[in-house]
């Protein structure tokens, strides 16, 4: 079966000698509470932003170069279904789109948490003539290990975290700066929120981001 992904679009979007010294890059996340930022998020060279993308077009700004899609579990499988789905504006104005979790092998849980979709997301994006690319494994697996020695429980990284993790790992702190936006650290009870907000907090005093605090 021929690679339904191009050559590693993801380090080809984010490679350290190719981004010019000084880029900009917001990292949007879903926080309803996010605030106004648009006209510093549409003042980024790059725009991150996640799933179905709230507040689009309104406090969360308007462009978007890359969407992360959750590609393992019941919520793509929705999207695959909806005939409407790749005419949705987050969607179809994207540059390019990133797919947080390593294929599964076909021997793994087909259960609707757990399935994976990679391939079928895939099929359906690559139409629309923008790279789709998978973050790289070893990472996604680092940044795993890492939330859960913190977390000191099982937990699953949530999607943005591992992209922010990733979109770190892969560019030179000289290089990127990294304005992070809408991330409430709530939701779901299977990712350790707490864990991956010492680790955005911690990114923040080393000078790797900016963590810009949704509204109360």
């Amino acid at each position: 079966m021929s690679d339904p992904f191009q050559p590693d679009p993801f380090r080809a979007a984010f490679d350290p000698d190719a981004l010019p010294a000084g880029t900009g890059v917001a990292i949007v996340g879903n926080a309803p509470e996010t605030g106004d930022h648009a006209a510093r998020i549409d003042a980024a060279d790059l725009v991150v932003r996640f799933n179905n993308a709230p507040g689009l077009g309104r406090q969360a700004g308007t462009r978007t170069t890359h969407l992360v899609l959750v590609n393992h579990g019941g919520q793509m499988r929705e999207w695959l279904e909806d005939p409407d789905f790749v005419r949705r504006r987050v969607v179809a104005e994207a540059g390019a789109f990133l797919l947080p979790f390593p294929p599964k092998p076909p021997e793994a849980d087909p259960s609707e948490d757990g399935r994976d979709w990679t391939g079928e997301a895939a099929a359906r994006l690559r139409p629309l003539g923008c790279p789709v690319a998978v973050l790289p494994e070893p990472l996604t697996r680092e940044a795993a290990a890492l939330v859960r020695r913190e977390a000191g429980r099982p937990a699953a990284p949530s999607t943005g975290y591992l992209t922010a993790f990733a979109l770190l790992a892969v560019t030179r702190p000289e290089a990127v700066r990294f304005d992070v936006f809408g991330f409430g650290f709530a939701g779901w009870e299977g990712h350790a929120f707490d864990a991956e907000r010492r680790w955005f907090e911690a990114m923040a005093a080393a000078g790797r981001l900016r963590l810009h605090p949704v509204r109360n």
